[in-house]
This record gives structure tokens, sequence and C-alpha cells, in this order.
């Protein structure tokens, strides 16, 4: 089983040794504002879901079926516990304003560069550690009550097992491990006045975590010593599920948010990764280094669309039997459009990291059509991610080959666009919930069913179709990005002045 953990919502599915689909379950739960710039999740709420997902997932196959299951989870935010296994409050997530002041002060005792040499990640105010060390400025009391510190992954599992450990994906995006030594950080935790007894026990992603306890095995409906694996990062789950194992190739996981996630051989931490503000992250297959290249608005650019605009071609699809994007995808303009979208509708992700950023619609006439703003919302995300890649190249990752999951995977029209655009080859995958399929893959070779992840990607992992850069749409792709990269600097130095 492979249970996956959001921010919004959380899934379990089961698998057969053979990959397939058994049962699938999932529960949204809502993400609390207590004041304006601040964003928290409740960890029992989760926990209520996660238990509904399991329980729903299990009873689908019979109940000895499940012999393992890992977790992936968001990174980030980390739930206080004490030593009774309480929780102390709620999980204060990434994008919470909270912990830039004590971003500032790491960067005075420590630094960027030296940041980055030593945990693989920019320093921002994001991760777990300016979080924890808000906390312990001002909620003291809370502070001192806390034993462990543990990810979402981390705290599921605990609750699973009993067991309090992390992996090297997740611990990462703390910002408090060493890259290169698997270990806490003396100097970054120093520098943030955290003790490391404060913060789970370290383990390599697929190693386990411990056994289900009998009391909760009863209530989910899996039988007692069901072993827990430890899983990793959703992102480089996902990475294992679409089969990333080798250099060069890379997933472009095309949901609410698009993330292109690379592997390489070896860490790399130049001045490039740094002023791009990408990360250097374990992968879970051991011996690989991942990265995460990122826009906020992948599909949800698209559902924004339907939502403002997309009114009557609802009605239109439902008469022909269609999906509303299908039929989107059907209109739409059948070659490149004059249009350019510069797609920071929810601000940018890398490598300008800008919450302010905004987006821009530019080049509409009193001729614009629904099918031709639909085909260059897809081409404006596309030369965003274009632009990401050109950026990686630079900084010593070059991206050979893509492998595309999710939503916005099962769209011909995109993914031709995408090959167009980026001059890569993309491959349609036959998973299109990677993440959930690499838990299954940590969890089946912990028990034994697979050798390696190797054997596990050849059993479950193939490509359905292949798209190829298509001439002349290629050509004509270039002049756009050309314009589009001079649009894009033009709007970025706008919005810097004040």
């Amino acid at each position: 089983m492979g249970l996956d953990i959001g921010t919004t919502g959380c899934k379990a599915s089961s698998f057969s040794e053979e990959g397939a689909l058994l049962a699938t379950a999932y529960r949204e739960y809502a993400t609390n504002h207590p004041e304006p710039g601040t964003y928290e999740l409740d960890p029992l709420r989760v926990w209520e879901a996660v238990q509904r997902v399991i329980a729903e997932a299990a009873s689908a196959v019979s109940r000895s079926s499940v012999t393992a299951l890992s977790i992936s989870s968001l990174g980030e935010a980390v739930v206080p516990v004490d030593r009774k296994g309480n929780v102390l409050g709620s999980a204060i997530l990434y994008m919470d304003q909270r912990g830039r002041e004590q971003a500032l002060m790491l960067e005075r005792s420590i630094g960027k560069q030296r940041t980055m040499e030593i945990t693989g990640v920019p320093l921002h105010p994001m991760f777990s550690l300016p979080k924890i060390m808000w906390i312990r400025q001002h909620q003291p009391e809370l502070y001192e009550q806390v034993w462990k510190f543990m990810l979402f992954g981390d705290f599921i599992a605990y609750l699973l097992t009993g067991n309090c450990a992390t992996d090297y994906t997740l611990a990462s995006r703390t910002m408090a491990l060493n890259l290169s030594r698997r270990q806490w950080d003396e100097d970054m935790l120093k520098a943030a006045g955290v003790e490391s007894d404060m913060l789970p026990r370290l383990i390599p992603p697929g190693g386990p975590i411990g056994q289900v306890r009998s009391a909760v095995a009863r209530g989910l409906g899996l039988l007692p010593g069901t072993l827990v694996v430890a899983g990793g990062h959703d992102q480089a789950c996902a990475a294992l599920g679409a089969g990333i194992l080798s250099p060069h190739q890379a997933v472009d996981s095309i949901g609410t948010v698009e993330c292109i996630t690379p592997a390489f051989p070896s860490p790399v931490l130049g001045p490039a990764m740094l002023e791009q503000q990408y990360n250097c992250a374990p992968h879970v297959v051991d011996g690989l280094y991942l990265t995460y290249a990122f826009n906020f608005t992948g599909g949800s650019l698209l559902r924004w669309f339907r939502d403002q605009f997309g009114h009557s071609a609802e009605a239109a699809a439902a008469a022909s039997g269609l999906s509303v994007y299908d039929y989107l995808s059907s209109v739409a303009a059948p070659a490149p459009t004059e249009l350019l979208v510069i797609p920071h509708f929810a601000g940018s992700g890398t490598p300008y990291m800008d919450p302010e950023a905004k987006g821009v619609l530019y080049g509409l006439t009193l001729h614009t059509g629904m099918g031709e703003l639909y085909r260059a919302l897809m081409e404006g995300v596309t030369f965003e991610m274009r632009y990401n890649l050109d950026c990686l190249r630079e900084a010593g990752i070059p991206v050979h080959s893509l492998r595309a999951v999710g939503g916005g995977a099962k769209s011909d029209l995109w993914l031709q666009i995408k090959a167009d655009i980026m001059n890569v080859p993309i491959e349609r995958l036959n998973v299109s919930e990677a993440g959930t399929i690499g838990n299954m893959m940590l969890a089946g070779k912990a028990a034994g069913i697979y050798r390696s992840y190797e054997e596990a990607a050849q059993t479950l992992v193939r490509s359905v179709r292949a798209f190829e850069p298509q001439q002349p749409h290629q050509s004509l792709y270039d002049e756009r990005y050309g314009q589009y990269m001079k649009l894009s600097k033009t709007i970025q130095s706008m919005q810097k002045t004040p």
C-alpha cells in the first residue's frame, strides 16, 4: 500500500505485486488561517483522514493482503509532539510568513552560501528550521514541552508503529540535514538554538520504521505486524514512481502545480544553484540526487480559465460526452499562437521565487478567441518550464528526456506543445499517480517482493506514448521563446520598481 499525505488531502492506494491498482481512497482536509499571512495544518485532522483512507483501501482487499505500506508526504511543516505522543499544536506550513526574521538570523550567523553547501537548500524561511526557531521565540511554553518535531510522514508512521524516524529526503526539507554526511548538522542546529535530539532518528528511504501496532491495526483493517517502510518527500517518491533511475532523466509532474524533478549522480551545489534558488536533495534511490524546478500554476491555470470563461465550453462538452478539458483541447488553436502568457498567477516559482509576481496576457485583440487563449495558457506555462530547464543546464544539470505524470499528462495537445517548446522528447506513462507507485516500490522492495528498484520499475512502469519535437512548430516556438523571455524580464523589472 502507498500512502501520500499532501497539503490539502491524503490518498491511500493498494496494489498487486504486478502493479495493478486494487483500491484507492482519498480524503480532503482544510488548512487553517488563524491570522493574515498564517497557514497551518491540524495534525489530528490529517490523522483522522489517513485512518479513513487506509481503512477504505484495505477493505477492498483481503485482510492479509497488505504486507507493507510506505508513506510520502509534503515537506517543511513539522508537528510538535510531547513525550506521551500528544500533539502540542498545529504544523506551520511552508507558505506561512512566520520564520522570516529567524531566517535572517541564520543568514547572519551561517550565511547563504554556507547553508547551501551544508544542506543543499537555499536559505529560506519556508523550511522547518526557521519555523522551529519562531516557535521557540514566540511560543516558549509549547517549545519546552516538545519531545520531537516530526514531519508529516514521520508523524503518521509514529502513530502507526510507535517509532519516530525520518528519511533523508524528508529531512532535507528541514534545512538542518548535512547533505554529504546524512546527519543532522551541528552548525545549523547550534545557530538555530535547536537540540538535535528534538528531531527524529535518520534512516535511508526504504528502510523499515516498524510494524503496525495491534490496537491500531484492528481499527484500520490491517494485520498486526504489517511493515511500515520509510518513504520520502512526495516529489522524490514521484520520481521513483516514474522510473527516474538514471542521470539526465526527469519526471514532469503536471498537477495543480507543475514540477520537473531531474536526477543526477553527484551533488550540485555551485553558485548557479543558489542564485536560481534550486535545491539539491537525496533521491530515494541511493547514489542519485534530485532538484525541483516548479511553477505554481500548472493545471491550476487551465482550471482558472474553465471557471472564469468556460461556461459555454462545459455545456458543449456535456452535450458531446467529453470532459471540459478534452473539449477545450479539441477547439484549441491548431498552431502556435502569437499570444504570450506570463503564468505567474499565484506568484512565481523557480528560479524567481517571488510571491508578489503577477501574471500577464500579452497580444490580445478583438479577434482573440477561446481556442487561441486556451492554447496560449499551455504555451505560457511551458515557456516558463523551458526557462527552468535552461537554468538547470547552466547549473550543470542537463535534462535529455521527460516522463509526464499527473492530470496534465492526459492531454495529447499539451504534451506535444511541451515537446516542441522544450525541444526534448516526452513520454506519457501508464501511471498517473507516480507518488503512490513510488511508495509501492519502496514497500515492495523492503518486503522482499522486488530485488531492486530497477526490477520494480520494469514491472510497474512503462511508456504508453512518446511525443517528439516536430517542425515547423519547434522552430516557431524558439522564436516565441525569445519574445517570452524579453517580456518576462521586462515585467520582472516593472514589478521591482516602487
